[in-house]
C-alpha cells in the first residue's frame, strides 16, 4: 500500500491525542506522539507520507507484520458470527486457540489460561504457583520486565520498578547469567553459568527453600538487553527448583511464538518449565490476548479446588479467533522458520559486521528476528553509550542515534545503551538488508560519541 499525504488529518489526530490521551511510562507534556496513518507488512507510515520499517514490531508483537489479511479476515468472520462471550462457558474459537497453544507448547503445558494480556499472565501464574505450593516468595531477576501491573512490576529487574516498589510483594531479586557485564566477574560462559546457579541456590539458601513459591524467568530476556543464557543455566534452574519443590515460570510474552526461530525459546533449551507466560505474538498483538500454560501438576490442584481468579474478557472469541487464525498462517507460510533463516543469513553476520566496524557496538547478542546492540563509549572498558537510566541530557548520543535511523526511514527500538532489532518475523531479506543500511548509517552518528 502506497501512502497517501494528508497532513490536515494528521494534524487533528496529534491535536486529539496531546488533548485527551494519557500515554503509558510518559511525562505527558514532553512527549510527541507520530501520528500513524497506516500499516502493512513490515512497515507503517505516518500522515506526511513518510514510510518507516518498523524495526520495533509495536511492542515486539507483529510477529506477522501488520495487517495479514488472513487474520484480518478471520476477525471479521468472528465478529459477525459471535463477537462476545463469558469466560465460563465453551466457545469455538477459544477451545481452538487452546488447543493450537497446548500443541506447540514443551512438555505437558496443556491446560490454557487465558488473560488480556502478559501482566495478567504473569499475575496468575505467580497466583497458581503460590496456592499449588503454599508458600509467599518469588524470586526474579535484575535485568528483567515482567509487566505494569502490581505484582508483575514487582517482578521486574529494571527502573521502571522503583515507583511501585513498596517492598511488601514477598519478591526476591538475584542476578541472571550475563557474561558481557558480568556480576559475576565471569570470563567465561562455563564460569558465568556456574557462578550464576551458584548465586541462585546461595540466595534460596538465605532466603528459606521453605518459603519461596516460584522461581520466574524470561527465557531470553527481552526489553531488558536479549541476553541468551549460556548452555546449561535454565537447566540448572530447572534442578534446583525441582529439588526444593518451587516452581518453575518461564515468560515467554516477548520470546514466544517465533521471535526465537523456535516457536517458543524454551526450545531452544530443552527445558520444560511448570508454568508458561505468552502473549504478544501469539496473534500478532491483533486483538489483546495472552495467558498461561499449565503443567499437568498443578492444573490438578484445582482440579477439585476452585481457581480463585478470573477475567471478564478470558479467551475473548475476537482474539482467540485471532490466534488461530496467526498460529495458522504462521505454520502454512513457515514464519518460526523464516525467523530462523534470516536471524542466521542476515542479521546475524550482517550485526557482527556492523560492529567490526562500529566502534559504538561492544556486543551482538540474539537469534532468530530476537537481537540487541550493546551501544558504548569504549569497546575495551565496555562503558554504556549512556548511563544507566539516562533521561534528558544525559541522554542525548542516544537520542541522536534514534533520530538518525527514522531519518533513513527505520524506526528504532531502542531502550537505554542498546537499540534491538526486532521486526516482524516474516520479514523479507530485502527488507532485513535495507534495515541493516539504515542502522550503518545511524551507528555513523553514535560513533561520534565515543573515546
Amino acid at each position: 500500500m502506497t501512502p497517501h499525504p494528508d497532513p490536515q488529518a494528521g494534524a487533528a489526530v496529534k491535536a486529539a491525542d496531546r488533548a485527551h490521551v494519557f500515554h503509558s511510562w510518559s511525562a505527558q507534556g514532553l512527549i510527541d506522539p507520530l501520528a500513524v496513518a497506516g500499516a502493512e507488512g513490515s512497515y507503517f507510515w505516518d500522515y506526511d507520507g513518510n514510510r518507516y520499517l518498523d524495526f520495533t514490531s509495536g511492542l515486539v508483537y507483529t510477529n506477522i507484520g501488520h495487517q495479514h489479511p488472513k487474520v484480518v479476515a478471520a476477525i471479521q468472520e468472528q465478529a459477525g458470527r459471535l463477537t462476545t462471550f463469558a469466560p465460563a462457558f465453551a466457545v469455538e474459537a477459544r477451545s481452538e486457540a487452546a488447543r493450537l497453544i497446548a500443541e506447540r507448547t514443551p512438555g505437558d503445558l496443556d491446560k490454557i489460561f487465558f488473560t488480556n494480556g502478559g501482566a495478567e499472565a504473569v499475575e496468575n501464574a505467580i497466583r497458581m504457583a503460590r496456592l499449588h505450593t503454599g508458600r509467599p516468595k518469588v524470586l526474579s531477576a535484575y535485568r528483567s520486565y515482567h509487566g505494569g501491573t502490581a505484582t508483575a512490576i514487582n517482578l521486574t529487574g529494571d527502573p521502571r520498578r522503583w515507583p511501585s516498589d513498596n517492598g511488601t510483594s514477598g519478591v526476591v531479586h538475584f542476578w541472571a547469567p550475563f557474561l558481557y557485564r558480568s556480576p559475576f566477574y565471569s570470563e567465561t560462559e562455563e564460569q558465568e553459568c556456574a557462578r550464576a546457579l551458584q548465586h541462585l541456590e546461595d540466595t534460596i539458601a538465605f532466603e528459606g527453600p521453605a518459603t519461596i513459591a516460584a522461581i520466574i524467568l524470561e527465557t531470553i530476556p527481552g526489553t531488558a538487553g536479549i541476553m541468551t543464557p549460556p548452555p546449561g543455566y535454565l537447566a540448572g534452574v530447572r534442578e534446583i527448583c525441582d529439588r526444593y519443590g518451587i516452581v518453575f515460570v518461564l515468560d515467554e510474552v516477548m520470546a514466544g511464538f517465533g521471535r526465537t526461530g523456535e516457536w517458543f525459546a524454551a526450545d531452544h533449551f530443552g527445558v520444560v518449565p511448570d508454568l508458561l507466560t505468552f502473549a504478544k505474538g501469539v496473534n500478532s498483538g491483533y486483538v489483546p490476548l495472552g495467558g498461561v500454560a499449565i503443567s499437568a501438576e498443578i492444573a490438578a490442584t484445582f482440579e477439585t479446588r476452585p481457581y480463585p481468579g478470573g477475567l471478564t474478557y478470558s479467551g475473548h472469541p475476537l482474539a482467540c479467533a485471532a490466534a488461530v487464525a496467526t498460529i495458522n498462517v504462521m505454520a502454512e507460510e513457515k514464519v518460526v522458520e523464516q525467523a530462523a533463516h534470516i536471524g542466521a543469513t542476515v542479521f546475524g553476520p550482517g550485526l557482527r559486521e556492523l560492529a567490526e566496524r562500529h566502534p559504538s557496538v561492544g556486543e551482538v547478542r540474539g537469534t532468530g528476528v530476537f537481537w540487541a546492540l550493546d551501544l558504548v563509549r569504549n569497546k575495551e572498558t565496555r562503558e554504556p553509550l549512556v548511563p544507566y537510566n539516562a533521561t534528558g541530557a544525559a541522554n542525548a548520543p542516544m537520542a541522536a542515534f534514534a533520530a538518525a535511523c527514522k531519518s533513513q526511514g527505520l524506526w528504532p527500538f531502542v531502550n537505554m545503551n542498546r537499540t534491538h532489532v526486532v521486526p516482524p518475523c516474516n520479514i523479507s531479506e530485502a527488507e532485513a538488508k535495507e534495515g541493516l543500511a539504515a542502522l550503518d548509517v545511524a551507528l555513523s552518528v553514535a560513533d561520534e560519541h565515543t573515546a
